[in-house]
């Protein structure tokens, strides 16, 4: 199938092509009844600290309900709000609010698998095999004598195997061991059949329903493995690495799964202006990752280059390159994150060593942020510069809550307040992301820092330096250094395009935008020579301040036109 993109010449058709975007976690973010869990209505209680801030677009992280056997990414109900954030009406406050400051709205949508209590995953469990019921999800007889062994060795994303055995309820075999059910994540998260074609209109029902409320936009969880090759005998699959750049690997990124999104994009089509859409594709081949960017398709993927970058010059320079190229390219415009939900927070990513690797990010949440040492003075350094690298390029910024008040990963949370599945199924190998999801510190003298009620986990001391009324209005915080880049950004954007001005490696990295605006970064530690030409006069925001003719370590200058 294929979708034409819109042709539609509404003037906020492409808003989103540079927006400023901030993900909110919804039950870290503010708790508005004081039981401990951030809500809807917290959100719209700040929605000033947000419009103040600058940004263009809010992204909520699920809210729907969920008996959060992964923090909300095992949804009850895609067309509902959890009790426990809200209600509809709630949701509908908050987006009138959003709107009212400037503010647009995208939702997490979960289409690769639903919660194990979903009325469909009830129904079943209650049916017998090969029914109707069952045929929504992936229902497998297992291998062996008696079909005790998994139907193959596919691997769960939170550790463990990716099938669990059901105990029968109707049919011949009923109060018997039975079928296996496939579950990439945890064994609360069965996986969705993407080929039947009720699971297919009921997502577009799901799309219709939120675009009808006023939601702007819709972030893809999991998009490149919502299609498997499920015909038998299934393939071998020990590892979740994408080894194929031709479609063909049995579980992710198979090319089927881009009619799925071609029809995704007919829907969200259907309004003026038409509503966006960015996928998180986990796909390493570029040019793959790329086809769900696709005006067609959703129009947006995320690249998680920089994420995943040593704080280097020449590899900033390098990706920002190939990412522009590349959006460039396939019609999208290039997006941009250094943190999110799954991920140690930056500020403390780089306050390790520079040869940190993700096996040294685990080891190091192990030993609750002890070893390797942190230099976190650096850190927050680092991430400032980062940070303001970033903002200027061309193309959308996806910030993370928090992230503007330079928090850094809570990475001693005590094993009796871990929730995250991952430290559960790795048997207590991995400890998990529950350190980037501690409730935001609004208040330095409040109880709980001004979030609420006691909060699902716990904050620690230090909290009180980063509070949010500790930073507002302080000249130099890391509050104000991305209130003032929000704006500026705003401001000067321009077309989708920039001038190299430094050489193509090295620790000083300089470039313009089209109307004179320039940014300069030096990656090094030690103080630089400014490039000849560059006027101090014209600096209007840093992460550290110039000191003569020389650029600190580990800052970034913006200059004005």
């Amino acid at each position: 199938m294929s979708i034409p993109a819109s042709t539609t010449t509404h003037p906020e058709a492409t808003w989103w092509r540079q927006a400023a975007v901030y993900q909110i976690y919804p039950r870290s973010f503010a708790d508005s009844n004081g039981d401990g869990m951030g809500d809807l209505p917290g959100v719209t209680a700040r929605m000033d600290y947000l419009a103040a801030l600058g940004i263009d677009a809010l992204w909520l992280s699920p809210f729907y309900p969920s008996a959060l056997a992964d923090g909300g990414y095992d949804v009850d109900d895609y067309r509902n709000v959890d009790p426990r954030l809200g209600s509809l009406k709630d949701f509908d406050t908050m987006v009138a609010a959003a709107h009212d400051a400037g503010i647009r709205i995208i939702v997490d949508i979960v289409p690769n698998h639903s919660s194990n209590l979903h009325p469909w995953f009830q129904a079943a469990l209650a049916a017998a095999p090969g029914s109707p019921e069952r045929a929504r999800y992936h229902f497998l007889e297992g291998l062996g004598e008696d079909g005790e062994l998994p139907p193959s060795d596919w691997p769960s994303h939170f550790g463990g195997g990716a099938w669990t055995r059901v105990k029968e309820a109707a049919g011949p075999n009923a109060g018997q061991l039975g079928q296996w059910y496939l579950h990439l994540f945890a064994a609360e998260q069965p996986d969705f059949n993407w080929d039947n074609q009720e699971v297919r209109e009921d997502f577009h029902t799901t799309l219709r329903f939120w675009a009808d409320r006023g939601v702007d936009g819709f972030r893809v969880d999991v998009a490149h493995a919502l299609d498997k090759d499920m015909s038998l005998p299934l393939r071998s699959k020990p590892a979740l690495e994408i080894l194929v750049d031709d479609g063909s690997d049995p579980l992710f990124d198979r090319d089927a799964v881009h009619d799925i999104f071609a029809g995704w994009r007919s829907v969200l089509n259907e309004y003026d202006p038409p509503k966006a859409a960015v996928a998180e594709a986990w796909v390493p081949f570029t040019d793959r990752r790329l086809k769900y960017a696709r005006p067609a398709e959703l129009g947006q993927a995320f690249n998680f280059d920089l994420l995943q970058a040593h704080f280097d010059g020449t590899e900033f320079r390098t990706i920002a390159e190939k990412c522009l190229s590349e959006a460039q390219a396939s019609g999208a415009s290039s997006t941009w994150v250094f943190s999110n939900h799954d991920v140690v927070r930056h500020a403390s990513r780089y306050a390790l060593p520079d040869d940190s690797t993700l096996e040294t990010l685990e080891a190091w949440l192990l030993s609750d942020g002890v070893s390797p040492a942190t230099d976190l003075a650096r850190g927050l350094r680092r991430a400032r510069a980062a940070t303001l690298f970033m903002l200027g390029l061309p193309g959308s910024a996806y910030l993370y809550q928090g992230e503007e008040l330079g928090l850094f990963e809570v990475s001693d949370l005590p094993a009796a307040a871990l929730q995250d599945p991952t430290w559960f199924r790795t048997k207590h190998k991995i400890k998990g992301r529950d350190g980037c999801r501690v409730p935001l510190p609004w208040s330095a003298t409040e109880p709980n820092f001004g979030f609420g009620g006691t909060p699902w986990l716990p904050q620690p001391s230090w909290f009180a330096l980063q509070a949010a009324d500790v930073q507002d209005g302080a000249v130099g915080s890391t509050l104000e250094m991305y209130r003032g880049a929000l704006a500026l950004r705003r401001k000067l954007q321009t077309e989708e395009s920039l001038e190299w001005l430094s050489g193509e490696s090295g620790p000083l990295v300089h470039y313009r935008r089209p109307n004179g605006w320039e940014v300069l970064t030096n990656f090094a530690d030690e103080p630089a020579q400014l490039p000849t030409g560059v006027d101090l006069s014209k600096v209007v925001l840093s992460s550290g301040e110039p000191a003569g003719k020389t650029i600190p370590g580990e800052t970034t200058l913006w200059f004005a036109p």
